[in-house]
């Protein structure tokens, strides 16, 4: 057996895979595209075989093709990918449905009521250290039993998208406890345990995955899944992890206030605390490591923002530099967009609001506003939301000490710029911010064991620290403010919008 280790990471776009040394030295990566499917309003799939292990098996291909590696080369392998997600499998192991993915699906809006309303809010918080929302699995397993009976007699067991591709791998039935958090409320946030006191009506607790730590050994390379990845059978595999807290691990986000802010399709956030502070407005869950919990929160729509804007409104642009003309273009136009203001809730919104038919506002436009100036604001309006997260966690007594950027965000330095001038606070920006797979190959090395915890000092170098503009940040102080009223000003309207689209 080899001493390369293999990291590979499914996105909500694309699946990347990275063959790192022992030392950090990335030695070869590869990259695919895929797409996430929307079949309703509110509703967000992918499908398990076609994308998840369809996209594993592609980017082993072509990391492990023999130029100049080969599966005999790698020690062990560690998966992330989205979550947490809800799939559903039968005795077979094959899947009975596209995975139904993690926040920006909010189908689940009336299982969320009937569960609030059998077993209370304050028990359900109290006991999973969270509230319902479209983040909580449990709602939408029961939304399956709700509204799929017949696939529902089907189901033997229910797994996410990262212990899928370790099922496929290894054919064990495990789940990282920083994922399985999600599971609300059939998890106790104290004991990190399967619990029966609220899973009467939703499922059997012998359905779910056993829990483990993302850095422990979840099993080894089957004989089949050999032949389709070309991995050597007996290759260590471990438990993995959601593709956030992989990001986390990638830059060093790994002590006690350290928070890493991922720029992704969404933004997610990270802070690592000694003990659970549950909070309503954000999610209280386990760490990656044994004894570290973590406060998580995350937005709906960032980078699936600047998306949209690219390809519903910059057509004209070649998608190779659509994103580097936006940008330089945004960079020249004055704090605060000439007036714009934009709540970048395009797809509800996760927290600290959780509100699943919160919608988009761009507000201010006259007949002066450009493209450029539109594009700005929105970058300016996923600023202000990552904001309010960061003050949401001051207000619990969590410190940041430290703010590490992650994320294919990161490649533009005007987006950070403009987060750290409307923060007040610097951005450490890693040499390597190639994302999760990074971190999944370390998880690897510690389930093989070859690698320590400490060893992520030697894999993390700093490339640059963002400081914020103090003129900047008191242009947008005032903006902040008005940011934070127009929520509560348009909830109404924004409510019946979603009811009425709901409708068509």
């Amino acid at each position: 057996m080899g001493d390369l280790l293999l990291g590979i990471d499914v996105g909500t776009y694309s699946t990347k895979g990275v063959l790192v040394e022992p030392n950090g030295n990335i030695l070869k990566s590869h990259v695919v595209q895929h797409k996430m499917d929307i079949p309703k309003p509110g509703w967000a799939e992918q499908d398990a075989d076609k994308v998840w292990w369809h996209d594993f098996v592609e980017v082993c291909r072509a990391l492990l093709d023999g130029a100049p590696y080969s599966g005999d080369d790698v020690g062990g392998v560690a998966c992330s990918a989205i979550g947490p997600c809800m799939l559903p499998l039968d005795k077979a192991g094959k899947p009975l449905r596209p995975g139904i993915l993690y926040g920006v699906d909010t189908r689940a809006r009336e299982e969320i009521d009937i569960l609030n309303k059998e077993f209370g809010e304050e028990a359900i918080f109290k006991f999973s250290g969270m509230n319902l929302s479209s983040q909580a699995v449990g709602p939408k397993i029961l939304w399956m039993k709700n509204n799929e009976p017949e696939l529902w007699k089907q189901v033997d067991y229910i797994t996410t998208a990262s212990s899928y591709l370790v099922y496929r791998l290894t054919g064990e039935k495990v789940i990282d406890k920083h994922t399985a958090s999600h599971y609300m409320p059939l998890i106790d946030i104290n004991t990190l345990e399967w619990s029966d006191k609220f899973s009467q009506g939703i499922v059997d607790l012998d359905k779910l995955p056993r829990m483990q730590w993302s850095d422990e050994l979840a099993g080894e390379v089957s004989a089949s899944a050999a032949e389709e990845t070309g991995l050597k059978e007996g290759t260590a595999v471990a438990v993995g992890a959601v593709d956030a807290l992989s990001e986390g691990i990638s830059v060093g986000v790994v002590q006690p206030g350290d928070l890493m802010i991922m720029y992704g399709s969404t933004a997610y956030f990270i802070m690592v605390t000694n003990e659970p502070q549950p909070d309503p407005r954000v999610w209280t869950v386990a760490g990656a490591y044994e004894g570290q919990y973590n406060l998580d929160a995350g937005m709906a729509t960032t980078g699936s923002l600047t998306r949209w804007f690219r390809d519903e409104l910059a057509q004209e642009l070649p998608d190779e530099t659509a994103y580097k003309t936006l940008f330089e273009r945004a960079e020249k136009i004055q704090p605060g967009s000439n007036g714009l203001l934009v709540l970048p809730y395009f797809s509800g919104e996760r927290t600290p609001i959780n509100d699943p038919d919160a919608r988009g506002i761009i507000i201010g436009l006259t007949l002066s506003h450009s493209r450029n100036h539109i594009y700005r604001a929105v970058l300016e309006g996923v600023a202000f939301g990552i904001r309010h997260n960061l003050e949401t966690f001051k207000e619990m007594g969590a410190n940041v000490e430290r703010i590490v950027a992650v994320g294919g965000g990161t490649q533009s330095s005007t987006w950070l710029q403009i987060v750290s001038d409307v923060l007040g606070l610097p951005h450490i920006v890693p040499e390597k911010t190639i994302g999760a797979s990074y971190g999944d190959a370390f998880l690897a090395g510690l389930a093989k064991g070859t690698l320590k915890r400490d060893d992520i000092e030697e894999w993390v170098a700093i490339k640059q620290t963002i400081e914020p503009d103090k003129k900047k940040y008191d242009v947008y102080n005032g903006l902040y403010g008005e940011y934070r009223s127009l929520y509560g000003q348009t909830k109404k309207t924004m409510h019946y919008l979603a009811e009425h689209s709901r409708s068509q």
